[in-house]
């Protein structure tokens, strides 16, 4: 529900925060004083038209923020929206904000982060309906009513059932497609799959060979460098020359003359150890090198081998892939694919025989769909009569319009035909209204503007309450053309309806007024020689005062009338 709406520097407000709790809440007030300019504020909040002209003079830009508390049926629609947009900030919480600035350019932000137009009205028509101003109205979305049908209908159960057979089917007409595409030209995807796998199993890969390779090859092609400066550094350690005593002999001699020296002074004992260590490890550095010296090899046959390895391994993975586990893979994914297309023609068929039964399947599940939904649609349309005939429409009809598709692969009929099907079932539906007698049923799309709108939305919205999930409706020029008494049962219904929505009311009825949880005055002022609107909220005497003005004039005949309509209102949401 909308918790928090601020509106800054739009049309004639200049400044306006306003906090709401559940229920129905109430804004009246004299023409012009800018109740409707609060409602193109919201509008305007949810995607809606973005006008330079909004701005209030002198102002550099207009400012419209609201902060919607997310607490029912919607949560897990607004929730999916924001976790794919990667806009999700508090799960219980969502703020949508709009400016639109003098030059012309419109921000839009959700939860602080700026988006574009097209998800704040995908957002938008999760959390608010704005009935009077149509293009908000998601009653008149034909895409809509199966789903609100299908909750009223209470199919969740087959509805579920249906879609495990309708996914099972994709995936196997995913996996058939590809099989048929596949054997179309098998013959040279044959040819070619065959050659790849030879070629990557012919080479035998193994993952890391290839840096192991390259490692022998620089010792292959170096070997003369590498044996001589193994032989210099034996001679320096080990060997020794007439004029130079091997390094060795030298260390030896320092090590036997430092144990001397600690007989005498065993506080040097450390020393004598420390060359006894450099002598050993001297010794270890000249046995690891004659063995190097050993396994240099002086091979040029060898060294081509393993150029013309590493040569194939480039080449195969210049065609195959990045590295050697790439080419591994994409050879184990040709060998799979060569085994599809061979055993191709077998499972085709055995897939075809699997998919007409799971199209039976469907059918009969689609057709058990499709029962309920009638059966409810007929009592969906008893309810919204009954509900338009208290409204003063007896003569309005309601119907909802059941079609299918062909589709020549589509679900099977008894007829022998085929139609469409997707994941809600076979049916097309569309709620059609016939406001006055004569007219024929047409769709919601078409039907009137204006108070006549508001009313038919209103008994819809009543029989849907439990399928509507759109938390807050916003009524305006409900009371068109509408008298007190009148007046009286769409309070009624709109305080019904607030039990389970958060609804909001432009009005100039006394007798609908009456049954606001919440009631707000909007009023005109002129402060300093400029035009200001004001919204404040009524209680107790202020509340009757505003009451007994919609009446007429203020005495003690209206004060007196708008105390008994208050307990008259009170009565009938009692059930007195």
């Amino acid at each position: 529900m909308l918790n928090e709406l601020h509106i800054q520097n739009f049309a004639i407000i200049d400044k306006l925060d306003l906090r709401f709790d559940s229920g129905l809440i109430i804004l009246t007030g004299e023409t012009g004083a800018g109740k409707s300019i609060v409602l193109d504020a919201v509008v305007m909040l949810i995607g809606g038209k973005a006008d330079t002209t909004f701005i209030r003079s002198d102002a550099d830009a207009a400012f419209v923020e609201g902060v919607f508390h997310l607490r029912g049926a919607e949560k897990e629609s607004v929730h999916e929206v924001l976790n794919r947009e990667e806009l999700m900030d508090d799960p219980n919480y969502i703020t949508l904000m709009r400016e639109i600035r003098k030059e012309g350019r419109s921000v839009a932000r959700v939860n602080g982060r700026t988006v574009n137009v097209g998800l704040l009205k995908e957002l938008g028509a999760l959390l608010i309906d704005i009935h009077g101003q149509a293009e908000h109205l998601s009653l008149l979305d034909p895409r809509a009513h199966l789903g609100l049908l299908d909750r009223y209908a209470e199919v969740a159960k087959p509805l579920s059932e249906y879609r495990q057979t309708y996914h099972a089917l994709l995936n196997l007409r995913r996996e058939l497609n590809d099989l048929r595409k596949a054997q179309l030209d098998s013959d040279r995807r044959v040819d070619m799959l065959s050659y790849q796998i030879d070629e990557i199993e012919s080479a035998r890969l193994k993952a890391g060979e290839e840096v192991e390779l390259r490692k022998e090859r620089d010792r292959l092609a170096n070997a003369e460098s590498l044996a001589q400066n193994a032989q210099e550094a034996l001679a320096i350690l080990d060997e020794g020359s007439p004029e130079t005593p091997a390094a060795t002999d030298l260390i030896g001699q320092a090590a036997q003359a430092l144990t001397t020296l600690a007989k005498i002074d065993a506080a040097q004992s450390e020393l004598a150890t420390q060359a006894d260590l450099l002598l050993d490890t001297i010794s270890d550095v000249v046995h690891n090198l004659r063995d190097y010296l050993e396994e240099i090899e002086f091979n040029p046959k060898r060294l081509d081998e393993v150029e013309e390895r590493l040569d194939l391994i480039h080449s195969l993975t210049r065609k195959y892939g990045g590295d050697i586990p790439a080419v591994i893979a994409y050879g184990a994914d040709a060998a799979k694919q060569l085994d599809m297309i061979t055993n191709a023609a077998d499972r085709i068929a055995e897939l075809e025989m699997q998919e007409a039964k799971l199209l039976e399947k469907l059918a009969k599940q689609g057709g058990i769909l499709s029962d309920k939904r009638k059966s409810s649609a007929l009592k969906l349309g008893k309810g919204i009569e009954a509900e338009l005939d208290d409204l003063k429409m007896a003569s309005a009809k309601f119907g909802v319009d059941f079609q299918t598709k062909p589709d020549l692969n589509g679900i099977p009929t008894p007829d022998g035909a085929r139609i469409a099907f997707d994941q809600n079932g076979f049916d097309r539906v569309e709620f059609l209204i016939a406001p006055n007698p004569g007219e024929g049923l047409k769709p919601l799309a078409k039907i009137a503007s204006g108070g006549e709108t508001s009313r038919l939305m209103l008994g819809l919205k009543n029989v849907l309450a439990s399928a509507d999930e759109v938390p807050a409706l916003i009524f305006d020029e409900i009371d068109q053309g509408i008298g007190g008494r009148v007046g009286m049962v769409v309070g009624h219904k709109l305080w019904n309806l607030s039990r389970s929505h958060q609804v909001f009311c432009v009005t100039h009825l006394p007798q609908l007024a009456v049954f606001g949880d919440q009631h707000y005055q909007v009023q005109k002022l002129i402060d300093k020689g400029r035009t200001l609107t004001r919204v404040e909220p009524l209680e107790g005497e202020a509340r009757l005062l505003e009451l007994s003005q919609m009446l007429g004039e203020v005495g003690e005949g209206t004060l007196r009338s708008a105390h008994d309509l208050l307990q008259s209102a009170r009565n009938m949401v009692k059930g007195k």
